[in-house]
């Protein structure tokens, strides 16, 4: 089973895995404890900064 998923939360990735912050912030995602950061998705955020899904999850599961 995968330790992150695409309907995750950036908030609930973290804490999961505070790990999950250094690869966030390689896509671009310099905001992460910004409120409106918190309730985004993983999709979503991928999504908005022009990263496909599938390469932020495998990123992210590979931690």
């Amino acid at each position: 089973m995968e330790k992150f998923t695409k309907d995750m939360t950036i908030g609930e990735a973290l804490r999961v895995d505070m790990n999950a912050a250094p690869v966030l912030m390689e896509i671009g995602m310099h905001c992460l404890g910004c409120p409106s950061a918190q309730g985004e998705t993983l999709e979503e955020a991928a999504m908005v900064h022009g990263i496909p899904v599938e390469v932020l999850m495998e990123k992210l599961n590979a931690l």
